[in-house]
């Protein structure tokens, strides 16, 4: 799963006809934006629960259809920097405590 920021809508009006109607929102995905299918009604600024691959498909309606990307819910709220701060005061584990089920 990902957090991504929703930025805008995204209108394709000539599609496979797989692709139905469901709504397209453009995400950030840290600096790169990525095409989501929209399956919970988001606006832009949201920040939201992305899910990719087959559990993208699911999440759009179908195993078959034709989506990488899901957006499958809205963050109530989502601080980017305090999500930073917080992973960089994370301690690293180190290869030896991994190899000897977290004790180094």
């Amino acid at each position: 799963m990902l957090i991504c920021k929703v930025v805008k809508p995204l209108v394709s009006t000539n599609r496979i006809p797989d692709f139905e109607h469901k709504h397209l929102q453009v995400v950030l995905d840290g600096s790169t934006q990525k095409v989501a299918v929209d399956a919970v009604g988001c606006v832009p600024g949201d920040w939201v629960i992305c899910v990719g691959s087959s559990a993208a498909r699911e999440a759009a309606g179908s195993k078959s259809y034709p989506s990488d990307l899901t957006i499958v819910g809205i963050i109530d709220h989502w601080d980017p920097e305090a999500a930073k701060v917080l992973a960089s005061n994370a301690a690293p584990v180190s290869a030896a405590a991994t190899a000897n089920g977290g004790k180094a």
